[in-house]
């Protein structure tokens, strides 16, 4: 008969995986103490919850969560990151601290959509520009058609006032010369 305490703890568990917008599984084996609260307080300055999970509870709030993928990344000893606003921002902190810090912490894979990612593909996904400049690019490039068309539509129209203007200008500088030549006359 499960205990009431890990009863709240499922329930608090599968609301926090229901709301997440992606769970990293991450491998915390042999990481000191001081290193995992270190850790903690990077997640949380990025808005990240990080916590060490037992597998049963993980596989009882996912199956409550309607997340039976989190099943699929969680393996062995295991702490959860959880995002709740940008995932790219989760895999950036997991990946930033593991690079500065040169930690031994292994992603195993993460849930993102509903789709599982592997641990190389968190990390891909950590490597994304922010938000903003990915809107710049695609920007950019819905831009450069447009641009290259104006162009091209323009080009015929000056093409013409150049053939237009050129007898003209041809015309300007014969009756200019003739102005020239009379006067030059009537002296």
């Amino acid at each position: 008969m499960p205990t009431q305490k890990k009863i709240d703890q499922v329930e608090e568990l599968r609301e926090k995986l229901a709301r997440a917008t992606i769970t990293v599984a991450t491998d915390p084996s042999g990481q000191p103490v001081n290193a995992m609260t270190d850790l903690r307080s990077k997640m949380r300055e990025r808005q990240v919850e990080y916590r060490v999970i037992k597998n049963t509870l993980a596989y009882l709030a996912a199956d409550a969560s309607n997340n039976p993928q989190i099943k699929e990344i969680i393996q062995g000893p295991t702490a959860l990151a959880l995002g709740y606003d940008n995932p790219v921002d989760v895999a950036k902190a997991l990946e930033e601290y593991i690079r500065v810090n040169r930690s031994t912490l292994t992603i195993r894979g993460a849930v993102f959509n509903g789709k599982r990612l592997s641990g190389d593909e968190v990390i891909s996904l950590s490597r994304l520009p922010a938000p903003e400049v990915l809107i710049g690019q695609l920007m950019g490039q819905l831009q450069a058609p447009i641009g290259s068309l104006v162009g091209q539509l323009q080009a015929p129209l000056q093409r013409l006032l150049g053939a237009l203007s050129g007898p003209q200008a041809s015309l300007a500088n014969l009756l200019q010369q003739r102005v020239e030549q009379l006067r030059s006359q009537g002296t």
